[in-house]
C-alpha cells in the first residue's frame, strides 16, 4: 500500500466516522441549518454529517482503486478543503452557513488540505513514474 492510498483509508475512514457520530448529535437541528450542535469541538449539523460522510468514502473509494486513483482523489478533496477552509473564515455567523462551520472546522479543513495536497503532489512520485 503507498502513502496516497493510506492516507485515503486512513482519513477517509476518520471522516465517515466523524459523519455517523454526528448524528448521535444532531437529532433536533434543522438539516442545513447555520447553528448545529457541537461534536467536539467542532459544529456540525446534518447535511455537513453527509457531507463528511461522502468525502470519507470518496477517500476510500479513491484508495481502493490504486495509486493514480488515490492521489487523483486525495488532490481534488485537497483543493476542495482549501475552498471550503477560504470560505468558512466568512461563512462563520452568516446566514448563508449551511454547513454550521464554526472556526475549529475551518482550522480542521485547512489542516487536511495541507496534508491531502502534500501527499497527492509529493508522495510515491516515483511509484507513479515506473
Amino acid at each position: 500500500m503507498t502513502l496516497n492510498q493510506g492516507f485515503g483509508y486512513a482519513f477517509g475512514a476518520v471522516y465517515v466516522l466523524v459523519g455517523l457520530l454526528g448524528f448521535t448529535v444532531t437529532g433536533d437541528v434543522e438539516f442545513a441549518g447555520t447553528q448545529g450542535e457541537e461534536l467536539i469541538l467542532f459544529e456540525v449539523n446534518p447535511l455537513h454529517n453527509i457531507v463528511h460522510i461522502a468525502i470519507g468514502g470518496l477517500l476510500i473509494a479513491g484508495a481502493a482503486m490504486g495509486l493514480r486513483a488515490a492521489r487523483m482523489t486525495n488532490g481534488a478533496v485537497g483543493a476542495a478543503y482549501l475552498l471550503v477552509g477560504i470560505l468558512g473564515l466568512f461563512m462563520v455567523g452568516e446566514d448563508w452557513n449551511y454547513l454550521a462551520l464554526n472556526q475549529a472546522d475551518n482550522v480542521l479543513h485547512f489542516g487536511t488540505a495541507v496534508l491531502a495536497l502534500a501527499i497527492a503532489l509529493w508522495a510515491d512520485r516515483a511509484t507513479v513514474r515506473a
